[in-house]
C-alpha cells in the first residue's frame, strides 16, 4: 500500500520537472531577441513542442482531467497542465519551412481544444469560435446584420483588451509572489487561474487572425496554379557596324577599328536579307545604295581608282600623256609677275 502511495508522488514530481523545463524553454523563445526563422530558434521551437507533446500524453494517460469535475475540484498543481494546448498552439504558429495552411490548421485545433477545456471547467464562459459560414449563407446576411456583428465584435475586442491589461498587471504581482519559497496554495491557485484567463484572450485573438489568414492562403493557392505568361527573352544588344563603300575602305577602317565589325555595303545588304530585315526580292541595286549619299567628286575619284586597279589601257595612256605634259610645262612658268 505504501508503494502505491509513493508511485503517484514520483510520477507527479517527474511531470512537474518536465513541465518546468519546457516552460523555461518556452519563455526563452517568447522573450528572445533572435529572429524566429533562424535555425537555432526553429530547433528550439521544435524541441519545446516535443516536450509539451510528451507532457500532453503523460497527462492524458494519468486521467488527470474529467468533464464531470469543476475547477474547484481540481488540485492546484494540476491547473497549469490545462495550459498545454494553448502553449502548443502558440509554438505551432512560429514554425517556418512548412506549408502555412498546415501550420494554422494545427494551431487552430490546439486553441479550440484549450478554449473548450476552459469552458468545461468553468474558467471562462466564452463560446468556442465555429468554422466560418459558407459563401451562400454569407451572401444572404443583411447589411444591418453585418453592421451589428461588427459593432459587437468591436465591443468584444475593447472589453477583451481591458481585461488583458488588468490580467497582465495582476500576473506581474502574482509572479513576484510565486518567486517566494513560502508561497501559499491560495496564491498559486490565483496565479494559475489568471494565467489561464490570459491565454483565453490570446487564443481568441489568434483564432481571429487565423480566420482572416485562411482566405488569403486559399487565394494564393488558387493563383499559384494559374498559367503565368512567360517572360520574353530580351534580344542581344546590337553591335556597332562600320559601313564602307568598297573593299579598299573596308581594309582602311578595319585597321583603324579592329574591335568593330566592318563590312561593305554589299555585305551589309546581303546580311540584312539573310536576317530578314530587307526583302529578298527587292529591286534596289547595290550601286544605288552605295552611291545614294555619295559626293560626285568622291564618285569620280572612286571610278578612277577602280580603272587603275583594272589596268585599263586608255586610262594608262591618258595618265602617261599627262605626265609628259607636266614635264614640259613646269608649274609656275606662265607666271610673269615676279620677273624683273
Amino acid at each position: 500500500m505504501a508503494q502505491n502511495d509513493a508511485s503517484p508522488s514520483k510520477e507527479e514530481e517527474s511531470l512537474k520537472t518536465l513541465f518546468d523545463q519546457a516552460m523555461q524553454m518556452f519563455d526563452k523563445i517568447e522573450n528572445g531577441s533572435e529572429a524566429t526563422n533562424s535555425d537555432a530558434v526553429q530547433m528550439s521551437i521544435k524541441a519545446t513542442i516535443a516536450k509539451f507533446e510528451k507532457l500532453t500524453n503523460l497527462v492524458s494517460l494519468s486521467g488527470m482531467f474529467s468533464k464531470n469535475e469543476d475547477l474547484e475540484e481540481l488540485p492546484t498543481e494540476t491547473l497549469q497542465y490545462l495550459l498545454l494546448p494553448a502553449l502548443l498552439g502558440t509554438l505551432s504558429l512560429k514554425l517556418c519551412g512548412q506549408p502555412r495552411k498546415d501550420v494554422i490548421h494545427v494551431a487552430e485545433i490546439y486553441f479550440k481544444d484549450f478554449l473548450q477545456r476552459c469552458k468545461d471547467y468553468g474558467v471562462t464562459d466564452v463560446e468556442v469560435p465555429q468554422p466560418s459560414s459558407t459563401d451562400s449563407v454569407a451572401r444572404q446576411q443583411t447589411e444591418q446584420a453585418k453592421i451589428a456583428n461588427m459593432v459587437l465584435s468591436r465591443q468584444a475586442k475593447i472589453k477583451r483588451y481591458k481585461e488583458m491589461k488588468e490580467l497582465k498587471e495582476k500576473l506581474s504581482t502574482l509572479s513576484k509572489a510565486m518567486a517566494s519559497p513560502t508561497v501559499d496554495d491560495d496564491t498559486k491557485r490565483q496565479y494559475f487561474v489568471t494565467l489561464l484567463l490570459n491565454y483565453v484572450n490570446q487564443a481568441l485573438d489568434e483564432l481571429s487572425s487565423i480566420e482572416q489568414e485562411k482566405p488569403i492562403l486559399e487565394y494564393m493557392a488558387k493563383t499559384a496554379g494559374e498559367h503565368k505568361p512567360e517572360k520574353r527573352e530580351r534580344a542581344p544588344p546590337l553591335k556597332p557596324v562600320i559601313i564602307t563603300r568598297d573593299a579598299v575602305q573596308k581594309a582602311v577602317f578595319g585597321a583603324g577599328y579592329p574591335s568593330l565589325p566592318t563590312m561593305t555595303v554589299e555585305e551589309f545588304y546581303d546580311k540584312r536579307v539573310r536576317d530578314g530585315t530587307f526583302p529578298a526580292s527587292s529591286n534596289i541595286p547595290h550601286a544605288t545604295i552605295q552611291s545614294a549619299d555619295a559626293d560626285p567628286d568622291e564618285i569620280e575619284q572612286i571610278r578612277k581608282e577602280r580603272v587603275v586597279e583594272d589596268d585599263d589601257p586608255e586610262e594608262l595612256a591618258r595618265q602617261r600623256a599627262m605626265d609628259e605634259y607636266k614635264d614640259d610645262h613646269r608649274r609656275g612658268w606662265g607666271n610673269r609677275y615676279n620677273r624683273s
